[in-house]
């Protein structure tokens, strides 16, 4: 089966950086498209970047733009989030997941059909 992986998560302080990755490590597929969202404690999960596979136009949520950077490596089906000048606020679990579908928005969950465990991130202040 699929099995998405996260990694990357941690403690930073506020200003600082992290690098999420996302990788298959289960049975072998080919995405049409990543997204990454979060979620923080008592709040619903929100979307936070996605990436069409096949022109790699990224989309960000206007709480992340100018700060995060995410990218993909189609070769190795994985797919990554950089993030940069972190807040207090960018703290929550962050999950990756995968599309196999075409022609749909990717700023909501509905097309992702592949999920991984999630990685916590911390941003002290």
């Amino acid at each position: 089966q699929v099995q998405l992986v996260e990694s990357g998560g941690g403690l930073v302080q506020a200003g600082g950086s992290l690098r999420l990755s996302c990788a298959n490590s289960g049975r072998s597929f080919s995405s049409t498209g990543w997204g990454w969202f979060r979620q923080a404690p008592g709040k619903e999960r929100e979307f936070v970047a996605a990436m069409r596979r096949i022109d790699a136009i990224p989309y960000y949520a206007d709480s992340v733009k100018g700060r995060f950077i995410i990218s993909q490596d189609s070769a190795k089906n994985a797919v990554y989030l950089q993030m940069n000048s972190l807040k207090p606020e960018d703290t929550a679990v962050y999950y990756c997941a995968a599309t196999l579908r075409t022609g749909q928005r990717l700023d909501t969950s509905s097309p992702y059909v592949y999920w991984g465990q999630g990685t916590q991130v911390t941003v002290s202040s």
